[in-house]
């Protein structure tokens, strides 16, 4: 028979166990108010040379996201090849992705190099980010996705 001291052990153990079995992974895309990236338009970067908050009206599902636009055509031009629009690390901030952790991201902290589209949690973190190119891209496809838990 166990003592009481084991069981009291046990139980208090049990409901890290359970957090722990319960942890569920986060999504593969950054979502803020249920949309990706915050319901920034993700083509407008690469046309606009900005963001550009999307109208919910000109929504699409992706990834398990929905993706807003800011004209009808960003949004074709998502739905033809959204590979070639979506933000790399599914909009989570690349930054921290090279360091192994996911982080939110704000439409502002943004860069594209070599055609792909990378955000970040600050204005800060994004100039850490452009500092180490290229090897923070390398070392965040290292962890990614992996990392999303």
């Amino acid at each position: 028979m166990p003592s009481r001291r084991t069981l009291l052990g046990l139980a208090a153990t049990f409901p890290v166990l359970l957090a722990g079995a319960a942890r569920a992974a986060e999504p593969p895309v950054f979502q803020r108010n249920g949309l990706a990236i915050g319901g920034t338009d993700p083509v407008a970067y690469a046309r606009d040379g900005a963001p550009v908050q999307g109208d919910p009206a000109l929504a699409i599902e992706w990834m398990g996201a929905r993706w807003s636009f800011a004209t009808a055509e960003n949004r074709d031009a998502f739905a033809a090849e959204p590979d070639r629009y979506a933000p790399a690390f599914g909009g989570y901030c690349a930054f921290a992705a090279s360091r192994g952790y996911l982080a939110p991201t704000i439409p502002e902290a943004w860069s594209i190099h070599e055609g792909r589209l990378f955000l970040n949690a600050s204005l800060r973190a994004r100039e850490l980010w452009l500092a180490e190119l290229p090897g923070v891209i390398a070392a965040g496809e290292a962890n990614w996705p992996a990392i999303l838990g």
